[in-house]
């Protein structure tokens, strides 16, 4: 197995040493809550108008098929929530429908959200959360979208940098896109368009506007 340069190995040890030593916690949930709506909007554009037999899909033997990755993401969500409560225990509580397994993700997702938003302490430090269920979640995403490529329903390309999530670095914003996200998929009436904006009322999820994003 080839070695991995010693630079970078310096490098990942710099990044490590430097994020450890954040010590403001209103900034740490701040860029966590974004985090998580960041995965929320890419997940939405990902799930959204899969064509009826994606949750089956293979794309070789001894691979897992769509739905049980979802349900791996739902159970990245429960995961999240209790570390962040402070428990550190896995639950695998997946099933093999599809709109079920999506809600669960959503919800989960949302869950956590509040937890982040709230006053209550984080039960264990916010690089666990990072470098444990939220980026595992992210890699599923990508995992799922190639998928979606190989079963003929590419996802349609956008500038991610550009997306809004609504979840602001400054903490002005309550918003955030799992409701909106869950309802785009669950109703199939989001709109296409030019724009790239989720909108969502955490406190009223069905406040928001339709977004043109998700597409």
């Amino acid at each position: 197995m080839p070695r991995v340069p010693r630079a970078i190995l310096l490098h990942t040890d710099s990044l490590t040493a430097n994020i450890a030593t954040m010590s403001n916690p209103d900034t740490t949930r701040v860029l966590l809550r974004h985090l998580a709506a960041t995965l929320a909007y890419r997940a939405a554009k990902v799930l959204r108008d899969v064509p009826a037999s994606f949750a089956g899909f293979s794309n070789g033997p001894n691979m897992r098929v769509p739905v049980q990755i979802l349900a791996h993401m739902a159970d990245l969500m429960g995961w999240g929530l209790r570390m962040a409560q402070g428990e550190y225990l896995w639950r695998a509580e997946g099933s093999h429908d599809w709109e079920t397994e999506m809600r669960r993700f959503f919800d989960g997702l949302a869950a956590l959200d509040r937890f982040l938003a709230s006053d209550a302490p984080l039960g264990h430090p916010a690089e666990m959360l990072i470098q444990g269920p939220l980026a595992d979640a992210l890699t599923h995403v990508g995992q799922l979208a190639m998928l979606r490529g190989a079963a003929g329903a590419p996802v349609r390309p956008e500038s991610y940098a550009r997306a809004e999530t609504r979840h602001r670095l400054d903490g002005s914003s309550t918003e955030m896109p799992a409701h909106a996200a869950k309802r785009l998929i669950t109703e199939n009436s989001c709109r296409r368009g030019a724009g790239n904006s989720v909108r969502p009322s955490l406190e009223n999820p069905t406040s928001h506007g339709r977004s043109s994003a998700m597409s």
